[in-house]
């Protein structure tokens, strides 16, 4: 494995690159880090160079000051990417990710040869009235955990993104240390207002995109319907991937499974 800091201005931004083949770069997403998705990574490193990396405010990447916006975040990967080669890649999104991935396949195309938007938490996919309601649900949400902490909002997170509890053996272990708590923190108070106010038009996009979302997330929550919204904007279909929202940690074995099918049938 190789791991550096892309030193950048305003930030640090902590990355791992394992693996030999095409080059894959996973974009994780809620208190997630480079080392979030070890278990999936394993699974494709035969196959593909993986890219993971903390996004800024987590882990071993710069804390901001102040909050952050989902376009600063993906202005972080596009430089990352422009530091690691001058060819295009693909790119697998999860939720914040893949709110990141779009924003990168408007604004930088010619950096990725397909993104895999997985569930995006991108409310400005919605019709107006549903994507005000969930808007005031992630705000709300914010409102118990700062009164709460983490111990009180944890439940209604996993409700409200459709975050499964079933899971595969013989998994790593993701225990609740100080610096995951602390990357729950800055995703609660700073990412998810990046999410409420973010907004994005895709029209002229050149990027191929492919929505996914997880067979297990229940259709009514907010970003599998985002991700059904996309799928129509697009004129494509829906593709999914084992386990629910957070089926690439859950499920890796089957989700790098599936993930393999999918790029084999899409290239």
């Amino acid at each position: 494995m190789n791991a550096d800091i892309l030193r950048m201005p305003g930030v640090d931004l902590y990355y791992e690159v394992r693996g030999s083949g095409p080059l894959l770069l996973i974009s994780q997403s809620g208190e997630g880090d480079a080392g979030r998705t070890v278990d999936l990574v394993d699974r494709l490193m035969d196959a593909y160079t993986v890219i993971t990396y903390d996004r800024r405010g987590l882990s071993r990447s710069t804390v901001p000051g102040a909050g952050v916006s989902v376009r600063e975040h993906a202005d972080d990967a596009h430089r990352l990417l422009a530091h690691l080669t001058d060819q295009p890649v693909i790119m697998l999104g999860q939720s914040l990710g893949a709110s990141i991935g779009l924003h990168l396949a408007v604004e930088h195309p010619e950096q990725l040869s397909l993104l895999i938007a997985h569930e995006p938490v991108s409310p400005w996919l919605l019709p107006e009235a549903e994507r005000a309601e969930h808007r005031k649900e992630l705000a709300e949400l914010q409102s118990l955990y700062r009164e709460g902490g983490l111990p009180a909002a944890i439940g209604q997170v996993k409700r409200v993104l459709g975050i499964t509890e079933d899971a595969e053996s013989d998994l790593t272990p993701q225990p609740i240390t100080p610096r995951r708590q602390a990357n729950f923190d800055f995703f609660i108070r700073h990412d998810f207002t990046a999410v409420v106010e973010d907004e994005l038009d895709l029209s002229g996009c050149r990027t191929r995109i492919l929505p996914a979302a997880g067979h297990a997330t229940p259709h009514h929550v907010f970003d599998r319907r985002c991700a059904a919204e996309l799928a129509e904007l697009l004129g494509t279909e829906l593709v999914e991937f084992p386990g629910g929202h957070n089926g690439n940690t859950s499920h890796p074995r089957a989700y790098a499974a599936r993930l393999r099918e999918v790029l084999q049938f899409a290239g």
